[in-house]
């Protein structure tokens, strides 16, 4: 079984829930890292890392906490597994695009070329795929 590091950044709770599906599906092998807390060091403690992040402005990262760190980490990331997920409540998903596009150019082994994402809220169906996607994870 696989440790799996689950690292967000949410402002309205939809990211924050998708998290907790994915760590309820994951089990014992899940651990929630607050973004402000990881760095590279802490990175390779890890089999798999999913990272969560909604489209803010014109579909990107957030920008005060969770682009810094995610930036801090692209050195790191080649090799290691990667899951991407996040909500969002505009566009087409184009954040996700480019964030998997991103992953893939700093060398990192994606679970999905496509991420995770949710339109707003996240239903049961959504959740129900965030728990799943904890469950693969885990056994990555």
């Amino acid at each position: 079984m696989s440790k799996v590091a689950i690292v967000f950044w949410s402002a309205t709770g939809n990211t924050e829930t998708m998290a907790n599906c994915i760590a309820e599906g994951a089990g014992a092998a899940a651990t929630i890292v607050p973004c402000a807390e990881m760095d590279a060091a802490k990175l390779g403690g890890y089999d798999v890392v999913a990272f969560g992040c909604p489209a803010m402005g014109a579909e990107q990262l957030e920008e005060s906490e969770f682009e810094p760190m995610f930036a801090g980490l692209e050195g790191s990331l080649n090799g290691k597994k990667v899951a991407l997920f996040g909500s969002y409540g505009w566009g087409d998903g184009q954040w996700m695009r480019d964030w998997c596009e991103r992953a893939k150019e700093d060398g990192a082994q994606l679970f999905s070329d496509e991420g995770l994402v949710c339109n707003e809220t996240p239903d049961d169906d959504v959740q129900a795929a965030c728990r799943k996607l904890g469950a693969d994870l885990a056994n990555w």
